[in-house]
Formats: C-alpha cells, structure tokens, sequence
C-alpha cells in the first residue's frame, strides 16, 4: 500500500531515508522538507525526493509517516512547537534519527497523549561526505538501526511498518529502551569524539614550541583524530542531550587517566603492562566486520613501490575489476622508500574485491582492524 512520507531535514541522513524508502517500495510518496530552497532542488533533482517543501505544518497534514532528520536540538524543538499545531492524521508514526533518545522521547510525551505513535530511532551510521549530495540509499547496509518504541500493544506494529518502510536500506534493526541506547551511545561513540578532540587540542598547544609535530601527526594520528572532524555544531547537540551520562563517563576515564598517571610516576613496568595487555586483549575481541556506532571507512592499505605511474597503475586494475574508489590517500611515498596508499571503499564487500583484485596483480595489501 502505498504511503506520503515526510523527511523533515534534506542532508546526509535524511536524503539516505529517503533513499531507502524509495528503494523499498517505489508507490511511496516522499516529501522532503527543508528551509534552503536550493537544497530541496537538488535533492528534487536527484531523484531523492518526489515532492519538496518549505513547510512542516503543511507536509506534515498529508504524511503518513514523518522523519524527523535535523540535529537533536532542532529536533526537539520541531516536536515540542511546530508538530504540535498540526492536524496530524490519525494513525501517523513519527519518528527522527537523532544520536540522543531520552529528551527526544521525553519532548515527544505530549503528541503520545494526542495518540500519535512515536517511535525514537538511531542509524549507526554516516560518511565522510556531508549534505544531500552524499546521501545513498545504502548508507545504513549492515549498520545498527535502533529503534526506541513506546510501551504500548500500538507500538509494535507501528515498529513492523517503520521497519518495512526502511527495509531498502538493509539495515539491522534492534530495540531497545532510551536510557540503555544513551548509555551504549555515549560510550562507543560520545566519549570517543571527545576524547578525540582533546587529543587535537593537545597538538594545537604544542605547535607554537614544536613546529615540526604536525608533519609527525599526518599518519596515524590523524586516522585515531578523524573523528574530531565531524560536524561542531551536531556534537554540541548531542553532549547536552546526553549530559548526565557523559558526566559520569567523563569521571570514569578521568580516573583512569589518573591511574595511568601515577603508574607512570612510579616507573610500574607490571601495573602500566598490566593497563595495555587488558586493553588489547578486549580491543582484539571486539566483532569483525561490523558497522559500529562511529562509522568504519572501509579502508585498504596498498604497499606500493617508488616508480613512475605506480598510482594509476592501482585504480586501472580496480577500474578493470568495476570497483569504485570513494577516497584515495598517499601515507607514505618518499624516494627510495615503499610507499602506501589508503583506498577507502563504499562497503567491506567492495574491499574485499579490490583486496582480491590487488592481490592477483601482485600487490601487498592488509586491512586494519
């Protein structure tokens, strides 16, 4: 049957719902909604969306299904303001995609008591591109998508039809309750951002006295960092929507920070052995070839010698095997010495054959983990 949806938010995420939800059933109507006129356009343009609009309240009157995909702040607002001045249908399910899921559940109490159904959601998942022109309809493959239903009978076949309607994004759907996805949330993936950033904060105040450490940060500083370079204004967001978690997460990694501290003034081979080996033991456990809260990049390492053409010669094997490259980096690539590139891939399948493909080409290739 088919059905008006209405995204609300025409960027990343939001083009990419829209996306799947054409891709899962193509009688669907979606309308995008966003206030920059020029990006409704081109998401028109591309096929994202059916129809286009500037208007919630009256998108919202004729949808279906609404999703709401704006940062966790705007997000709240438009539940809290402007959903509820509208004449909403009577069976509408809502729900939005924000990274945070107590204070969006707790703003959407008042349209519960007017009978709408919503539903809290979260794709794990994003990319390096940004904006309506990266979105993909694949974008969610093999990612976490959690869902935050109410505890209601009503709820579990409004949770069955979100899942069907995005069901072209080939997602993993799981359920869970808002404080249990904060929780997990914060951890793999507020924390680390944070953390993160401190650690380029740390660069920065060392630059004046020693220039030459941004030349020594370019490789695998810069891959632990990346995610500094996400979006500030989101992050922002996200912290203050999960301020008491990050709080209590915050006193944890700040003793041990201070335990690490004082194994290291006391010069304790065991103690600061003890504090890796633990470490490496749970990082070496951790699932393979999974997409996680903070999203993997789906990168190949290709050992490459110092000579004329080398480059072209790799992305002309890999265009002879029909594998598109999404970014190409060179780590290393001084005279005399074997360089190496990065390749990154839409998904680990799309490694896999280059992988392969690199390999029957003589090659050296591995993937970090």
């Amino acid at each position: 049957m088919s059905q008006t949806v209405v995204v609300i938010g025409m960027g990343l995420i939001g083009g990419s719902i829209a996306q799947a939800i054409k891709k899962s059933n193509q009688q669907h109507k979606v309308i995008g909604v966003d206030l920059d006129e020029r990006t409704l356009e081109h998401a028109k343009l591309l096929d994202v969306i059916d129809e286009q609009s500037t208007s919630i309240k009256e998108a919202a009157e004729v949808a279906d299904t609404i999703v709401i995909a704006t940062p966790v702040s705007k997000t709240v607002e438009i539940i809290s303001t402007q959903l509820l001045d509208v004449e909403l249908k009577d069976n509408v399910v809502i729900t939005d995609v924000g990274s945070t899921k107590l204070t969006v559940i707790k703003a959407a109490e008042k349209l519960v008591e007017r009978g709408v159904v919503f539903i809290g959601g979260h794709p794990m998942a994003g990319s390096h591109k940004s904006g309506v022109h990266g979105s993909r309809a694949d974008l969610f493959e093999n990612a976490f998508y959690v869902l935050v239903p109410p505890e209601n009978q009503e709820s579990e076949k409004a949770t069955e039809h979100l899942k069907q309607l995005l069901e072209g994004s080939n997602a993993k759907f799981v359920t869970m309750d808002a404080k249990s996805h904060d929780v997990m949330a914060g951890s793999v993936s507020h924390l680390p951002h944070i953390v993160a950033s401190a650690l380029v904060h740390q660069l920065k105040g060392l630059e004046e006295e020693h220039p030459m450490i941004t030349n020594l940060a370019a490789g695998g500083f810069k891959d632990i960092t990346r995610i500094a370079s996400a979006n500030p204004i989101m992050w922002r967001d996200i912290l203050l929507h999960n301020k008491d978690v990050l709080q209590t997460m915050m006193e944890d990694w700040r003793d041990d920070m201070e335990r690490v501290t004082e194994l290291i003034k006391a010069a304790d081979a065991n103690g600061l052995h003890a504090f890796f080996a633990d470490a490496k033991r749970h990082r070496d456990g951790l699932p393979v070839k999974k997409a996680g809260a903070i999203p993997t990049l789906n990168d190949l390492y290709v050992d490459v010698p110092d000579h004329p053409g080398v480059i072209s010669d790799v992305t002309g094997y890999l265009a002879e095997c029909e594998i598109s490259i999404t970014n190409i980096r060179i780590i290393e690539a001084r005279e005399d010495i074997m360089g190496v590139l990065r390749l990154s891939f839409r998904s680990v399948e799309e490694r896999s054959r280059a992988e392969a493909c690199l390999q029957s080409h003589k090659f050296t290739t591995y993937v970090g983990e």
